[in-house]
């Protein structure tokens, strides 16, 4: 029987985009180091209004076996069993930087670092968002080494494909640019997860939406690197589910709102938690000193 994890909606706690989260115990969390969101972008406050919780708090449901990734987290695992601080860096577009959110506090990578700190009391995240928004991959590639590799990262998110779709882009050409970042992250050691669309209705309305999703899948496979199902994650919320878009999407139709955004860090810290403490050879490995 999968088990299920319920999340009611929380209380933001303040504008952090880019935090390190330390805890001695599951009720100790503590800010560390936040920094302010980039200058060079609108705050997510500044887009619509976030659209409040369903009526009648609708709970966010994830089963473990729903979001569990096809390989295993080497590098998160290591740091985990050695109780060194993991580094992860959000890579993406505006659903990264948290457009449709209330406060940067509610952006999934925020709300990401506090779900790691509940299931992992004692060990120290810091999730640095790398969002940036409405750029494609061709965006993403040119600020790779300066957004992302400086840092150094234990484990990259890599948020994809959504505006490409949306400018109508043609799908195929990204197999080779998705291969040359998948390529140079995996150069540095650091883990990474591939996270597809949004399920939205200006996305799904583009006839090139499907083919995108299959083909950040197909190229995850292909790669040998881990594929977040965001798509069918939202897509189970409203077809399986029966939640109505206005749930967990913001008025304009796109971005995802506060609720989607705390659901999806609950999922995401769930399928890392898993991967990393999956019971292979190649999860565990031998230990590593701290960079």
């Amino acid at each position: 029987m999968p088990r299920h994890f319920f999340l009611r909606p929380a209380v933001v706690l303040g504008a952090v985009a880019t935090l390190s989260l330390s805890a001695t115990g599951p009720a100790r969390a503590q800010l560390q180091g936040a920094v302010a969101m980039p200058a060079a972008q609108p705050a997510p406050s500044s887009a619509p209004p976030a659209t409040p919780a369903a009526p009648h708090s609708a709970a966010c449901t994830v089963a473990a076996d729903q979001v569990r990734f096809d390989f295993s987290l080497p590098r998160t695992a290591q740091r985990l069993v050695s109780g060194l601080p993991i580094k992860i860096v959000a890579l993406g577009s505006s659903s990264t930087y948290g457009v449709g959110a209330s406060t940067s506090a509610a952006s999934y990578p925020s709300r990401l670092a506090e779900e790691l700190v509940r299931r992992f009391p004692g060990h120290k995240f810091t999730v640095l968002n790398r969002g940036v928004g409405g750029e494609d991959v061709s965006n993403m590639l040119a600020r790779l080494d300066t957004a992302v590799i400086r840092e150094k990262p234990d484990l990259v998110l890599w948020q994809v494909g959504t505006n490409s779709v949306l400018d109508g882009k043609a799908v195929q050409p990204h197999a080779s640019l998705l291969r040359e970042g998948l390529t140079r992250l995996k150069a540095t050691g650091a883990d990474v997860v591939l996270i597809d669309l949004q399920y939205a209705p200006k996305v799904i309305s583009k006839r090139n939406a499907d083919g995108m999703v299959s083909l950040i899948a197909a190229t995850a496979k292909a790669e040998h690197v881990c594929h977040f199902r965001r798509f069918d994650l939202m897509r189970q919320w409203h077809e399986t589910e029966h939640l109505p878009f206005k749930t967990f999407v913001s008025p304009d139709g796109l971005h995802m709102n506060d609720w989607s955004y705390a659901c999806l860090a609950k999922a995401l810290s769930l399928a890392i938690a898993e991967a990393a403490e999956r019971p292979t050879t190649t999860a565990i490995g031998p230990s590593i000193a701290p960079r």
